[in-house]
């Protein structure tokens, strides 16, 4: 470990203050789910191709449900088949060793955070478990109905239609994610309490994200102006790997979350 970074989390450790940690894709990447803008996101209706930004928003959801609907649930399927890794496994070993002081913040909605056992999380993006009612008729959240494996191109059947009807109104039930049309809130996704937990943290740790969403990057930044310490792990030059180098206490960790993570979290006082 370089010793710069090993020095920041030695002083981290010692203060004993809050650590926040957000997550993005690219922690996800090494348990084999695709990155959302990758080349996975692409989706064919009809001889149309459709980008993610266009097949992802309630506007779309509201023109073409039942294609909606069957990008997601081949989505979720390849979700709900990958597994939890070392990165996962060492935050959830983190998250034990420091109690009320930590924070889970992830973009992620594949549930693997929870499957690994992390429980203080905040999904600021959703989660990919639970659906609700596209009417916002008040039924709340429903767990996803379980399906069997999908196809890309396998269209929904009267059944699926079904089951995806929700129980109280009758009108369809909608994924519990956030569109990209839509905004942040506390109710579903968390805003408050993640840009709470991002003023009083004394180290923020950022895995696998490219910055390209707002709150996150709002996070960073507030983390940044504040002074508190802050760690990007990614592979690649990024934006808060940008910030981190321009932090007195930043650092760039470059690498990927199954390679850094380990480390880091035994130097901030979770052992393995």
């Amino acid at each position: 470990m370089d010793q710069k970074l090993a020095t920041l989390l030695e002083d981290t450790r010692r203060r004993q203050g809050p650590v926040v940690v957000l997550t993005g894709a690219g922690i996800s990447a090494e348990s084999g789910i695709p990155t959302f803008r990758g080349e996975e996101g692409y989706w064919v209706v009809g001889s149309r191709n459709y980008m993610p930004q266009e097949m992802a928003t309630h506007s779309m959801f509201e023109q073409a449900p039942d294609e909606v609907w069957r990008w997601y649930l081949y989505r979720f399927g390849v979700c709900r088949d990958a597994q939890p890794n070392a990165g996962h496994a060492a935050l959830v070993r983190l998250e034990r060793a420091l109690g009320d002081r930590f924070t889970l913040v992830t973009q992620n909605i594949d549930g693997l955070h929870r499957r690994a056992g992390s429980q203080r999380v905040y999904c600021i993006h959703g989660d990919a478990a639970w659906v609700r009612c596209a009417a916002e008729c008040g039924v709340g959240l429903l767990d996803l109905p379980r399906f069997p494996p999908r196809t890309r191109d396998q269209p929904l059947t009267a059944e699926d239609r079904r089951q995806l009807t929700c129980p109280r109104c009758g009108g369809w039930l909608r994924p519990h994610v956030l569109w990209f049309d839509e905004y942040y809130d506390e109710e579903h996704y968390r805003l408050e309490s993640a840009l709470r937990a991002a003023r009083g943290a004394d180290l923020l740790l950022v895995v696998g994200t490219s910055g390209a969403t707002n709150l996150p990057m709002q996070i960073g930044e507030l983390v940044y102006m504040r002074g508190a310490a802050l760690v990007d792990v990614n592979p690649e030059e990024n934006p808060f790997a940008e910030l981190a180098e321009r932090s007195p206490r930043g650092h760039f960790a470059r690498g990927s979350a199954c390679e850094r993570l380990p480390e880091i979290v035994a130097a901030l006082g979770a052992e393995g």
